[in-house]
């Protein structure tokens, strides 16, 4: 399978890396295409020029190459931190810049764009690791719990894909060794059942 795997966070020293490197190791140990992207790394500029903005614009190449993966994709997996109950701004401008219409949605003839698009992408699922400072039931209690609405219902479930999975490891600022090692055993564990070998 060709799994697609984004990552968005600043620091190579991060929980996020490590995720991403038990993840990329897991996959290609299980047989599947890696397409990975350190957003961070690769300066990914994250702001939506008004020229790519119609359906059909002629993209840079380096967008055009992250729109052709993500079509082609049939798993698709997310790192990135919980920040302000929201994805770090660089991967909110790869959402706004990749998952575009033509690719990840269309509407259907004659809709103008206020009806329910149609979801385009090929994967049949997502999975989000997110890592945050906020314990679990604070955060669904006194936040609602955003990143869940964010992914579940106004990305994955709008642009087709069936099968959701989200995993917060909480309270990265006061965990063990042995609990972010135990974490690290959930993702291989994680993508050992949604990508298994081929």
């Amino acid at each position: 399978m060709k799994i697609s795997v984004i990552l968005a966070h600043p620091s190579q020293e991060s929980f996020n890396h490590a995720i991403a490197t038990v993840a990329i190791k897991t996959l290609n140990e299980n047989g599947h295409k890696v397409y990975f992207h350190d957003l961070y790394q690769e300066n990914f500029a994250p702001l939506l020029p008004s020229e790519e903005f119609p359906k059909g614009a002629v993209l840079p190449p380096e967008i055009e190459k992250h729109c052709k993966e993500i079509f082609q994709a049939q798993g698709i997996i997310i790192i990135h931190p919980n920040w302000w109950g929201q994805p770090p701004a660089v991967l909110k401008g790869w959402i706004d810049r990749v998952l575009r219409p033509g690719v990840a949605y269309q509407f259907r003839e004659g809709d103008k764009g206020e009806g329910v698009p149609i979801g385009l992408l090929k994967a049949k699922s997502a999975i989000v690791f997110n890592t945050s400072n906020t314990e679990t039931k604070r955060e669904k209690k006194v936040f609602g719990d955003p990143l869940e609405t964010l992914w579940k219902n106004c990305i994955f479930n709008l642009c087709g894909i069936p099968a959701f999975h989200r995993r917060t490891f909480s309270v990265i600022v006061i965990s063990s060794p042995q609990q972010r090692k135990n974490w690290l055993n959930e993702v291989r564990q994680t993508i050992d059942k949604y990508y298994p070998k081929q």
